[in-house]
């Protein structure tokens, strides 16, 4: 069960470009279970339509005091007490000094003035605005309250500009709040080992072969067992990924030589394995020590397979240990993966193809199916990969 089913949240929505992404984060809030009560600024209105979030929370958006001409009212106090967590994403640098100064001018800061329950801020604004003084104080303000800050996120912004000013995604969001509702951690005390991403196998010191793997999927389950209370070891290849979580213990590989030697030292003390990496299978037998210079027609590169990590920790599994594999597969998928389930001795494997759009390297969603030692098939519909891997982070936890 989602950690925020049946959670009252009560998204504030003020005026930002950045208001679209309330839209995915209501719809992503309303899947994981959660009651959504959308309060709007009146700037808020020019970006996104009231209209818009009252069908995808199924309640009324709400944006003032007065509710009809009969002179109900929505009534702040009551919305404050109502909420289990407030979150204003996106929050304008505008939102952000009217709170962290006690302005009451609309229905959104009434009710957070009003609120006895966490409040979430998602700053979203352009990179000066953020870096400004006045908004790192209001920030510091917020926060010495006992707020907490959603930290604005890294990239190509409304302006222009590049910079640190997005509002986080939705969900980074969505994860932020499961983390703040698991208030008895599930895995505590549990020590799971996570592979992630490419590997690179030096052909000289210029060039190397490796595969198209962006350690999205890998970085998305440590940030799962991570909120769910585990200790996470990643070991991750080359990726331009962030660490999505500052309990999580990154260890930095390169070939799958050091993939195979990191994954060996964290494996005694793992209660669940989790090989996600996608791991080169053959790497070049003599890598030149200088670059190689184009002067033959034809060129060849003699390849010697590498240790096959998921085979080497299935034969040295212990009683208690969980293994959960990867299968990304074109053609006989099915078989194939249940070939590699029993071949490597796991527990899980989790089986992606490329046939399916959306699905594999690169994408922010993916579409699997688990196959289980004991015969067991679990099937799921193309969703955003951090959905997914709270899927898996179900199904292992349902084996501890």
């Amino acid at each position: 069960m989602s950690l925020l089913q049946q959670k009252k949240i009560l998204l504030g929505v003020t005026g930002s470009i950045a208001a679209y992404k309330s839209a995915l984060l209501t719809r992503l809030l309303v899947k994981a279970g959660a009651e959504v009560q959308v309060v709007m600024t009146e700037a808020a209105k020019e970006f996104i339509t009231p209209l818009t979030l009252a069908t995808l929370s199924k309640r009324p958006a709400l944006s003032n005091f007065v509710k009809n001409e009969v002179g109900d009212w929505n009534n702040h106090v009551e919305l404050g007490l109502w909420a289990d967590a407030i979150v204003i994403a996106p929050a304008t640098a505008h939102t952000l000094s009217k709170c962290a100064n006690g302005i009451c001018d609309d229905l959104l800061t009434a009710v957070y003035l009003s609120a006895r329950c966490p409040v979430f801020f998602a700053p979203a604004m352009d990179l000066d605005m953020y870096q400004h003084g006045s908004t790192v104080e209001n920030l510091q303000k917020l926060t010495q309250y006992g707020n907490h800050i959603l930290d604005a996120e890294h990239g190509e912004l409304a302006s222009g500009l590049t910079g640190t000013g997005r509002m986080a995604e939705p969900e980074h969001i969505l994860a932020a709040l499961e983390k703040h509702f698991s208030q008895s951690p599930t895995l505590k005390n549990k020590h799971i080992l996570i592979t992630a991403g490419p590997t690179q196998e030096s052909i000289d010191p210029v060039r190397y072969i490796s595969n198209h793997s962006t350690g999205k999927m890998g970085y998305a389950i440590a940030q799962a067992f991570a909120y769910a209370g585990a200790k996470v070891t990643l070991v991750s290849g080359p990726t331009a990924q962030p660490v999505p979580d500052s309990a999580i213990q990154l260890i930095k590989v390169r070939s799958a030589q050091e993939m195979y030697e990191a994954t060996q030292e964290a494996f005694p003390s793992a209660d669940v394995i989790i090989l996600s990496a996608a791991v080169a299978d053959y790497t070049p037998t003599h890598p030149a020590d200088r670059k190689i210079k184009k002067e033959e027609a034809h060129f060849n590169i003699e390849l010697t397979k590498t240790v096959d990590i998921a085979a080497t920790l299935g034969q040295q599994k212990k009683e208690g240990q969980i293994m959960v594999g990867f299968a990304l597969e074109t053609d006989n998928e099915f078989d194939n993966a249940l070939g590699k389930l029993k071949s490597k001795n796991l527990d899980l494997i989790v089986l992606n193809s490329l046939n399916d759009k959306g699905a594999g390297f690169a994408y922010d969603t993916n579409k699997i199916t688990v196959i289980e030692a004991g015969g067991s098939v679990h099937h799921f519909d193309l969703k955003s990969k951090t959905e997914v891997a709270h899927d898996i982070l179900k199904l292992v936890s349902s084996k501890l």
